[in-house]
């Protein structure tokens, strides 16, 4: 792009849903009606523009994001396509912290699902404005009412209609311009719109009067207008609807069938009218090297400031996606990033890269307000801020989370060990929520993800694109540890190099105390003890040494060497003997005497425990929730739709490896179920 963009003219749009609910198929069609794809591609065909990934082809899932752009009523939208599968959610979560707005799209069968409560829980972090699409209305049971409902009570947000579905027809009906609005045509390309008959207009009526007091709530202007009786002009209506969205205060829904291209159009316009361009965005907080903050306005004349989002390998080279917060950014630039672990590294961008999905087009430069692929960055990850080497500065890191499962992984072949050491660092360098490496107990390589199909779409790819034949185990859950009680330890330390000796130099004693924390708490870690003898105090090296200590402390819990969490440790008391003590030797004390205070705590084991929904027909629910209740399931609700029943409870995920095939079973093929990560905690 090599003329500045009206940024105002501009949409960073992410599509996000369930998995199944639609999203893919409704970006084909954008992309499809706006000009930007020739053909539609159907996910179920293999044949999905967005899903370029032979796994996705073959899964008929969304794997990895993808990002694409089109052009509408003289605005560019640029469109992410996240996946919907919660082994994936990372995707989502790096994906909404670049984005402006959003569209969630519902089954309008089932309405909201687990996945779509994460995905809201995602995008109200970072308070992306959002619109609903409610999505295979023309399926027997769906229900537009029941869906707003679900929004309602599940997301406790404000829905509020915009377009509603005409049963038996393949057309929309427009409650703020009163018009009905058919789609005609092979693929719905032709839109018509007429008003709105008398007859059909009535029974909407309603419907009318509920988004007009919603947003009397919003604006006195629209109140005034209301509340004597009278009926604002659709300008008005539409000017207090994208303020209200742009606050986050309403959500407006739109209705159809993206499969069957019913109802699409008027989801891109809403895009435009009621979506923010980046200029509408709140401006983003960075950190200077002091500490202090500035405000990053997004404009081109001031010191770069953007962040890398996602690494991905792309044609076999390392490529980097990265949003522009602020400055102009040219191949050649150096630019300045800080790791996690405080270092600064600069390095030079080679080529930037508008995206397509599959294809890039090289930039000659980028502008605040972009989202571009990066070549040419060796060491710059996911969650980095890139910017001017003169004007260091860092963005909010994206947060990831800790994988759930492992599998013992080799290389088939031992000729083939350096290049699998080669392309698992790679992987892990595009994906945040895959860890690889060692058991300290058995000496086994485990590959650890966010569930089964996570691994198993790894593993397939190891084949597939880097022809690497492995050997794997069956998936085991990852556990952590924690502790039940208070514990307490007194320890006094000497190396035992020093034990003949006379002096007391490197002696060292140091009291350690440990409690539990509520669940999801984290670690928390306490190090001011009480110096002896009165008036010593720690050198720097010394209370590295102290930290270190701790540290190694905290590596794994005492039952299965599994990462500990929710407990609090404290170092309460510090004895140094003489006036030499080394730093290795107050680490070493440290160590030993927190281990064994956690020992004294009465560790426990915790397993993953899943919020998970299973929808089986009616005839079967006895038999699940037998099955269920088998596996020690605390069943929350059941709730029933026509001939379905959906059962939400509480199991841990070592109960689930392999229930896909026993659900199966029981239910002759016809039950499903979907599984959210709720925390770590006892059986």
């Amino acid at each position: 792009m090599a003329t500045k963009p009206d940024l105002s003219k501009v949409r960073n749009i992410g599509v996000a849903a369930h998995i199944d609910a639609g999203k893919t198929t409704l970006t084909e069609r954008i992309l499809f009606y706006t000009g930007a794809l020739y053909k539609i591609g159907e996910v179920h065909d293999g044949a999905a523009h967005m899903d370029y990934m032979a796994e996705e082809q073959s899964h008929g899932i969304t794997i990895t994001s993808a990002v694409t752009r089109a052009d509408w009523m003289d605005h560019s939208i640029q469109i992410v396509d996240t996946p919907g599968h919660v082994d994936f959610t990372i995707e989502v979560e790096r994906s909404m912290r670049v984005l402006d707005g959003c569209i969630i799209v519902l089954d309008g069968v089932r309405g909201v699902e687990p996945q779509t409560e994460t995905v809201w829980r995602q995008r109200a972090r970072f308070n992306l404005p959002c619109i609903f699409f409610i999505n295979k209305m023309d399926r027997a049971g769906a229900d537009f009412n029941q869906s707003l409902e679900s929004i309602r009570k599940r997301l406790h947000s404000t829905p509020v209609p915009v377009t509603c579905p005409v049963p038996d027809s393949a057309s929309v009906v427009n409650l703020i311009d009163r018009t009905q609005i058919h789609f005609a045509g092979e693929h719905g390309e032709q839109v018509i719109t007429e008003p709105c008959e008398d007859s059909l207009w009535s029974a909407l009526e309603t419907e009318r009067e509920n988004l007009l007091l919603e947003l009397a709530e919003t604006d006195d202007e629209l109140a005034e207008l209301v509340l004597n009786g009278k009926q604002p002009d659709s300008r008005l209506v539409w000017q207090s609807l994208r303020q209200a969205t742009l606050s986050g205060r309403l959500n407006p829904c739109f209705s159809g069938s993206a499969l069957h291209n019913l109802g699409v159009q008027p989801v891109i316009d809403a895009v435009i009218t009621l979506l923010p361009s980046p200029l509408e965005r709140p401006a983003a907080t960075a950190y200077r090297e002091d500490g202090s903050e500035e405000q990053v306005e997004m404009v081109d004349a001031a010191p770069l400031a953007a962040l890398a989002f996602k690494v991905q390998m792309w044609e076999g080279r390392r490529h980097v996606f990265a949003r522009l917060y602020r400055g102009l950014l040219k191949p050649g630039d150096p630019i300045t990033y800080y790791r996690p672990d405080k270092s600064c590294t600069t390095e030079h961008v080679a080529r930037i890269f508008d995206v397509d999905a599959s294809k890039k087009s090289r930039l000659n430069q980028a502008h605040a307000g972009e989202i571009v692929l990066l070549a040419g960055l060796r060491h710059a990850s996911t969650g980095d801020t890139l910017c001017d080497p003169e004007h260091p500065v860092q963005l909010e890191r994206i947060e990831t989370r800790e994988p759930v499962l492992s599998l013992a992984i080799e290389p088939a072949h031992s000729d083939q060990e350096e290049k699998f050491l080669d392309v698992l660092a790679k992987l892990q360098e595009e994906d945040p929520t895959l860890h690889f490496g060692e058991d300290p107990e058995t000496g086994q390589r485990l590959l650890s993800g966010m569930g089964e199909l996570h691994l198993q779409i790894i593993i397939e790819r190891l084949e597939r694109e880097y022809h690497l034949q492995v050997k794997s185990g069956r998936p085991a859950v990852a556990l952590r540890e924690t502790i039940t009680r208070p514990g307490r330890a007194d320890l006094m330390f000497q190396p035992l190099s020093d034990h003949a000796s006379k002096g007391e130099a490197t002696r060292v004693r140091v009291v350690a105390a440990v409690k539990p924390l509520e669940r999801g708490t984290g670690l928390q870690t306490l190090m001011e003890p009480t110096l002896l003898p009165e008036g010593a105090h720690l050198t720097t090296l010394q209370h590295e040494g102290l930290e270190q200590g701790l540290r190694f402390s905290l590596g794994g819990g005492p039952l299965e060497g599994a990462a500990l969490q929710d407990l609090e440790i404290e170092i309460t008391e510090l004895e140094l003997f003489g006036s030499a003590s080394t730093p290795e030797a107050i680490s070493a004390a440290t160590s030993r005497a927190a281990h064994k205070a956690i020992a004294a705590a009465e560790p426990a084991l915790l397993q993953p425990i899943m919020h998970a929904e299973i929808v089986v027909p009616e005839e079967n629910m006895g038999t699940v929730l037998g099955d269920l209740q088998s596996r020690h399931a605390i069943i929350r609700d059941t709730s029933r739709s026509l001939e379905t029943v959906t059962i939400s409870c509480e199991i841990a995920l070592a109960q689930l490896l392999g229930y896909t095939t026993v659900l199966r079973s029981m239910t002759q093929g016809r039950g499903q179920f979907s599984t959210l990560f709720e925390r770590f905690d006892t059986s």
